[in-house]
Parts: C-alpha cells; sequence; structure tokens
C-alpha cells in the first residue's frame, strides 16, 4: 500500500512505515483462527514504527516529521470506565490495528493519532538503536512489561518465563529488571543460549526435560509468564507454580484451552491472570528503558514481499527472537 490515494481523515495521521515487527497475532489473524475474526480484505501488523508525513483535521501540524509507533491498541473510546481508570486496553469499543483497522504491513498507513505514541529521540538517535528496535517493542515489549507488572514480580522471587521468542525474550529481561531470578523455559537449545546470554539464572529444555519437575527441584517459581502459543506449556506453567504463586497467561494458542484442578488452585492459593498487551503509558516506559540501555531487541529483517515465507520462519520455531519487515 502507498501513499496515493490515502489521506489522513479528521483526528488522524498518515504515517510512511520504517519497520513493522511480525507477531505470532498477525499469522492468527491472518488464519482467522480465533473467535473474534476480522474481516477481509485487511492489513496486518501492529507493531510499526514510522515517520508521519500528513495530519488530518484537529491534530497538532507539530506531530509531522515525528517518529511515531502504531501498537496494537489503535483506538478506544476514551470515556468508559476502562478508559478513565487507566485500562484502556479492554475498552469495549477499541479498534485493533492490524486486525479490524488497517496495520502496518505496508509502505503508508492511517492511524488515530491520539493512540500513536512517539518514539523518543534517546531511542532513535542511539547508535544500536532504531526503528528495528522499536518495532518489537511496540508489542512485544510492551505486551511482556504489562505481564510482568501484572504479576508483581518482586525482587527475589523466581520467574519462570515459558517461550523465548520475540516476546520471551523481552519477557525475561522486563522479570530480572524488576528484580527476579529468571528461569527459561523452550524447546530450541539456541533459544535456551540466548536465553543464558540475556542473563537467565537457570534453563530448562522442555523438549529433552520435565520443566516441572527442573523448576520444583529449584523451589518452584513465585511467578510463571506463559507467552508461547503452545496450550501444553499452559498447563506446564500452572503445574511449575509452588504455593501462593501467580501464572500470568500472555499468549494466545489457536483454540487453547486451559484446564485447572480447582483443588491445587485453591488449596495452594494461587492465581492466574491473563494480560493483554499494555497502555500508552507502559509503551512509553518501555521505549525510556531502552533508551536506557535496560534491555536488548533480538530480531532479524525481512522485506515486506517474503511475508508468506517468514510466517513459515515463525511457525517452525527457527526464528531466534523476532522478525522485523524493513521499508
Amino acid at each position: 500500500m502507498r501513499s496515493q490515494g490515502l489521506a489522513p481523515a479528521a483526528g488522524q495521521v498518515l504515517v510512511r512505515l520504517e519497520a513493522s515487527g511480525i507477531c505470532h497475532t498477525d499469522i492468527h489473524a491472518a488464519n482467522g483462527d480465533w473467535p473474534v475474526k476480522p474481516s477481509p480484505p485487511f492489513v496486518p501488523g501492529h507493531e510499526g514504527v514510522g515517520i508521519v508525513e500528513a495530519v488530518g483535521d484537529g491534530v497538532a501540524a507539530t506531530l509531522v516529521g515525528t517518529r511515531v509507533a502504531i501498537p496494537w491498541l489503535g483506538h478506544a473510546c476514551g470515556e468508559c470506565s476502562y478508559c478513565v481508570s487507566g485500562w484502556e486496553t479492554l475498552c469495549e469499543q477499541q479498534r485493533n490495528t492490524g486486525y479490524s483497522v488497517d496495520g502496518c504491513y505496508a509502505e503508508h498507513t492511517l492511524a488515530d493519532a491520539r493512540y500513536v505514541v512517539p518514539v523518543p529521540d534517546a531511542v532513535s538517535s542511539l547508535d544500536a538503536v532504531s526503528s528495528l528496535d522499536a518495532a518489537p517493542l511496540t508489542c512485544a515489549g510492551v505486551t511482556t512489561y504489562k505481564a510482568v507488572k501484572v504479576a508483581g514480580v518482586r525482587p527475589a522471587e523466581r520467574v519462570a518465563v515459558f517461550g523465548i521468542g520475540g516476546s520471551g525474550h523481552l519477557a525475561l529481561q522486563y522479570a530480572r529488571i524488576a528484580g527476579g531470578f529468571t528461569v527459561a523455559v523452550d524447546v530450541e537449545d539456541d533459544k535456551l543460549a540466548l536465553a543464558r546470554d540475556l542473563g537467565a539464572d537457570h534453563t530448562v529444555n522442555a523438549r529433552t526435560a520435565d520443566p516441572v519437575t527442573a523448576i520444583g527441584e529449584l523451589g518452584g517459581a513465585d511467578v510463571a509468564i506463559a507467552t508461547a502459543a503452545s496450550p501444553q506449556s499452559f498447563q506446564q506453567a500452572f503445574a511449575s507454580l509452588r504455593r501462593g504463586g501467580r501464572l500470568v497467561c500472555v499468549g494466545l494458542p489457536a483454540d487453547g484451552v486451559l484446564s485447572i484442578p480447582v483443588f491445587d488452585l485453591v488449596l495452594k492459593g494461587i492465581s492466574v491472570v491473563g494480560s493483554i498487551v499494555g497502555t500508552r503509558q507502559d509503551l512509553t516506559e518501555v521505549f525510556a528503558l531502552h533508551a536506557a540501555d535496560r534491555t536488548r531487541v533480538i530480531a532479524e529483517t525481512r522485506k515486506l514481499d517474503d511475508v508468506n515465507d517468514s510466517f513459515a520462519e515463525v511457525l517452525s520455531g527457527a526464528v531466534p527472537a523476532r522478525l522485523v519487515i524493513e521499508f
């Protein structure tokens, strides 16, 4: 999609994309995996970063030339009890980028000016940081950052991250920032090596060892963050918790159902929480942490013409962490 024919309406901005991360959600959208399905034709992508080229009526002209991120939450009503209490991501009137409105797998796109988030100069001007870093932070980063917040991770708590991919490698880092001792669980040795490089205290290959047993031998997890698109990994994450533990569900497996033994849930005082992306404020904090060199984004670039092959790469599990479309 090119800018020809695209003009921002009132309250909108026209953005020339520089990069767009490939999230597993984009694949679910393309396949219609979830109960709420997008309406074809639509443009996927909700990890877009680019430059504002034009603004519609009611939008400050000073926004032109600004580098912004276009996240999953493309629009919310701004007036309901969720929006006014800091939970805009639960707004029942929300529209989602790359799902219910066209997204970022395009050279240009339109977005609600209120819900794009400026990428601070401290991020975009660093030599090692660019739109290629900012793009994965726009979903994978803010989603797992919020999950760590929701979990209430406290210093010296043991945090098990199930799935060290585009989201999990960032979840691991946010858990460490919060002071947690981390356990990385995956089925690929390369990803576990990445986890160790990122500071994981322990790693478990779930293909060759039982993660429930391995984490139990460490004393059990205070928090388990489930990011992998695997129903089995959610069950393992729950079973790995010690008494009083918290399971935070982040990944969305197609047809995923979590079967929980109520006896264990009640007698062990376990909490199960769903965590859905993060707010504009959360994303601002994610960018601030990255600008302060507290996080690393592991990603490889691809071209838009190769998006179908990129989807296959993601599904194969062979991707080191995140793939990012570079325009």
